[in-house]
């Protein structure tokens, strides 16, 4: 072949090796020219879909864009992130939820989805501690004295959680292999309903996200807090020590909260919804949002979300095999 042609041909390969990179850097170019759409897992007006919308005001002023809120509730999460997984990988729709859909429900046969194939981590936005809270009818004084009544009487202390193979239900079976008790869980379907019982002393223990209401309920007296489930003492509660303190590291879990797109997403496009929602999530009145609630902003990058998300998956994989969880 002569050397003219040769070069030609060079060109004409090397040209269309790149194409791909050069679409996907002027798809992130162009990125954001509509709306974008953040899919909220859960009901509107609680605290998960209040922070979503702070941050889809915040992305909104910072990309020049409207940003919108839809809310797809149900199955624990999976329906929102489903949702998510089957939209066109274009940066227009995100998904606002916790880590357990992607963690803990494929473990129970409950994902319409492949948390590793079909969903794309972007950030993560906020731990929600979940309290272990004494009712009126519970005598421990703290927590060590829980588990001394819990080994007197095996079995005849009750715990109730938010449902059968909840996080709640996972720290349980945690608390009861470390710490060698036998304690029985109660199963709910509705927080309201929970609440209501726990304050007329029906069963001795509840776990349950920490919020302003129940921390009313902890001031007034009428729940003792016992212990926490966070990376660290609460500052609405610094007496109140985490489960990691008490010696039960493993059982010391929180609900983690993150942003996700659909895989397939272009890499410069995540990049950049990493970054924005980062400074979003550094802004003063989103912190104080999220401290009023007893949430705990976090940030940081898509590979480190990524990460906590592959740990919280084996873990729970590990716990619901060895305790025989099984799920709705």
């Amino acid at each position: 072949m002569p050397f003219q042609s040769r070069r030609r041909l060079l060109a004409s390969l090397c040209l269309s090796a790149l194409a791909p990179l050069g679409h996907a850097q002027s798809q992130a170019a162009a990125w954001p020219a509509k709306p974008i759409r953040i899919v909220v897992a859960y009901p509107a007006g609680g605290v998960s879909d209040t922070v979503a919308r702070a941050l889809a005001d915040k992305l909104a002023a910072q990309l020049g864009t409207p940003v919108v809120i839809e809310n797809k509730a149900g199955a624990s999460g999976s329906i929102g992130v489903d949702a998510v997984a089957k939209a066109a990988p274009d940066g227009y729709t995100l998904g606002f939820a916790s880590i357990s859909p992607l963690a803990l429900n494929p473990h129970l046969g409950k994902s319409p989805f492949d948390p590793k194939k079909d969903i794309a981590p972007v950030v993560s936005v906020m731990y929600s501690p979940v309290l272990l809270l004494g009712t009126p009818a519970s005598k421990a004084r703290d927590f060590r004295d829980l588990l001394a009544i819990a080994r007197a009487k095996p079995g005849e202390m009750r715990w109730t959680t938010s449902g059968p193979a909840s996080l709640g239900h996972i720290m349980l079976e945690q608390i009861m292999a470390s710490a060698q008790v036998q304690i029985t869980h109660v199963p709910y379907k509705g927080g309201g309903q929970q609440m209501n019982d726990a304050l007329g002393g029906q069963f001795e223990v509840l776990s349950t996200n920490a919020g302003p209401a129940v921390l009313q309920h902890v001031k007034s007296g009428k729940l003792k807090a016992l212990a926490v489930g966070a990376p660290a003492r609460l500052d609405s509660l610094p007496d109140v020590p985490t489960l990691a303190e008490l010696g039960l590291p493993a059982a010391n879990m929180s609900s983690l909260f993150g942003i996700y797109a659909p895989a397939q997403t272009p890499a410069a496009v995540l990049a950049r919804l990493n970054a924005e929602l980062n400074k979003a999530l550094a802004q003063p009145d989103i912190r104080n949002k999220l401290d009023a609630t007893d949430n705990v902003p976090t940030g940081g990058t898509a590979a480190e979300f990524a990460r906590q998300i592959a740990l919280e998956s084996e873990n729970n994989a590990r716990i619901i095999r060895s305790a025989g969880i099984q799920g709705n």
